[in-house]
């Protein structure tokens, strides 16, 4: 890439620092993992944060340093950023299959057109390519040997878009960007954005629809989560919960979404963290169930039955 990058993207802290500054949910789950398994999850996290920086900034020529990136791990010769680097040598040393990384990128060059979601399945297919690719190279990073939990990874990661599409969408609308499907909610992001009272309702229920979505992906992948290994099982789990509960506190508001985010605080990480001990006893993990991929067949990592 030839052109100059700001400060925020030209400097490189530890994927540790990025971690702790961006992704709290993570980081706070991060701390059961151990040393070894935290710092490779943490520097997957830190390629991830580097494109949606990246992506979401204000850069003129945000779409053609994506497409830089793309083709470099496509297998492209010209060097790339640090973080890309970095990724290309965690993605060496845990068999990360490249092509999560390259659908991780056309989600993010996707969001480079203003964004009108049209219907569930392509909410679906864009989850998946954010943070359902998300989910697969991090069952990589934490050494799962059993492949059929990938499809439970990538059911977690759409789980967790959706919770962020619930919490985001007012500032999403005032990006331009509506991901709330228009046979839900037909109205333009430039409308949701006013958060006039007009809209009040019709978006909420438009994101309560979002949130009970989701609870089936999150149901699907608390089961598959018996297919990591006991570390991991822990730590993803509390992520699992802290993440979920962001949309316990939506619906606690009454989906007052014109209000702004909403956060889990400290104090209820502590008690979801210790409510995930009982997620810890074995179980039989039962097939996954095929119709959560229904819309998905064709990506990276779902299977084609």
């Amino acid at each position: 890439m030839n052109q100059a990058l700001p400060d925020s993207l030209m400097q490189s802290p530890s994927p540790k620092t990025v971690l702790a500054r961006h992704g709290k949910t993570f980081y706070w789950a991060s701390l059961f993992l151990g040393s070894h398994l935290a710092d490779r999850a943490a520097r997957l996290y830190q390629f991830c944060r580097y494109v949606d920086d990246l992506a979401d900034g204000d850069l003129p020529n945000r779409a053609e340093s994506l497409e830089n990136i793309r083709a470099r791990l496509e297998g492209g010769n010209q060097p790339a950023e640090p973080e890309v680097e970095a990724f290309i040598r965690l993605a060496n040393d845990c068999d990360i299959p490249l092509i999560a990384a390259r659908e991780l990128l056309d989600g993010m060059l996707a969001d480079q057109q203003p964004t009108a979601i049209e219907d569930t399945a392509e909410l679906l297919r864009y989850c998946h390519a954010v943070a359902g690719t998300v989910g697969l190279m991090m069952c990589r990073v934490l050494n799962c040997e059993q492949q059929r939990a990938d499809s439970f990874a990538i059911d977690l990661g759409i789980a967790m878009q959706l919770t962020n599409i619930a919490r985001d969408v007012l500032e999403d609308a005032q990006m331009g960007r509506r991901y709330l499907p228009a046979c839900w909610v037909d109205l333009p992001a430039a409308t949701i954005a006013e958060a006039h009272t007009t809209s009040h309702k019709v978006v909420s229920d438009a994101i309560e629809k979002l949130l009970d979505l989701s609870e089936d992906y999150y149901r699907s992948a608390l089961l598959g989560i018996q297919l990591l290994p006991f570390r991991a099982r822990f730590a993803i789990t509390i992520a699992l919960r802290v993440y979920r509960q962001i949309g316990c506190r939506l619906r606690r508001r009454d989906l007052q979404w014109w209000r702004g985010r909403v956060y889990v605080n400290t104090a209820e990480k502590g008690l979801l963290s210790i409510r995930s001990l009982i997620d810890l006893r074995p179980k039989t993990v039962p097939a996954h169930r095929q119709d959560l991929h229904h819309h998905l067949k064709g990506l990276a990592g779902v299977c084609s039955e």
